[in-house]
């Protein structure tokens, strides 16, 4: 995957609101966004429809399979198409969904990445699910589980971070350094950290489960597997959470 702690949906999410808001020009949410991608399709189009038809905020849904949590009422289409690729983007309004596709092309040693974008029909989604949001209680509930989880990785033993984790994270601190996340600016501060935060755990606990890790002890893999993909589903919600929560206030809905 691209060295890029944020999911894609995540990053035009808030640019797309940004953008619905006067903030950029809707033509250039696939640059600012997605910085890291060397070629998108499929998203600057259903995004400027969205804009035209009214349409103030983009929210985003980081599903796994078998947890479709926030995901829009939908096809079943979307529905797979989402939990695989683990994210995607909606409207509450009107309703309809962009689903990324993410893959390498070119040479060995001269790869890159391009983002197809697929637009889904959706039902419109109630925002006040998201108005309703205590980010406070988001980013306790967050530490909580990372506290209880790091000591039941402890207490199962095995290596939950091994070389590939420390290549992805090393890629990631590269990459930070070169092309800053690059958020629309007027972020409220809580759901910047606790974006900044969940990516993190989320970045961690996707290179740990990586099957290059796995134990020759087959127990051990198990339980290690088990207590990460939890805090896995945690950290992915509070970064969707976040997220939606940021996506409000830049719509000026809270």
């Amino acid at each position: 995957m691209p060295d890029h702690e944020l999911p894609a949906s995540v990053r035009v999410a808030l640019w797309a609101t940004a953008a619905f808001a006067g903030r950029a020009d809707v033509s250039t949410v696939a640059d600012r966004a997605l910085p890291d991608i060397d070629h998108v399709e499929g998203l600057t189009e259903p995004l400027g429809m969205w804009q035209g038809l009214g349409e103030r905020a983009v929210l985003v849904a980081l599903p796994r399979p078998g947890d479709l949590t926030g995901m829009p009422r939908g096809s079943a289409d979307l529905l797979a198409a989402a939990s695989e690729a683990a994210e995607c983007v909606f409207i509450p309004g009107l309703g309809g969904a962009l689903v990324p596709e993410l893959a390498q092309f070119g040479p060995v040693g001269d790869q890159g990445w391009s983002a197809r974008w697929t637009l889904h029909d959706a039902e419109p989604y109630p925002t006040h699910r998201v108005e309703a949001l205590d980010l406070g209680q988001v980013e306790l509930g967050l530490r909580t589980e990372l506290a209880t989880h790091t000591e039941a990785l402890v207490a199962v033993g095995g290596v939950p971070f091994g070389a590939a984790a420390q290549e992805r994270l090393a890629g990631l601190r590269r990459a930070s350094q070169a092309q800053p996340w690059g958020l629309p600016a007027g972020l409220p501060g809580r759901a910047e950290r606790l974006i900044a935060l969940a990516a993190g755990v989320l970045t961690l606990t996707d290179a740990g489960l990586d099957p290059a890790l796995d134990s020759v002890d087959l127990s051990t893999t198990s339980s290690r597997g088990h207590t990460l993909r939890r805090l896995q589903a945690v950290a992915a919600t509070a970064l969707t959470d976040a997220t939606n929560t940021a996506v409000l206030h830049l719509a000026g809905w809270r």
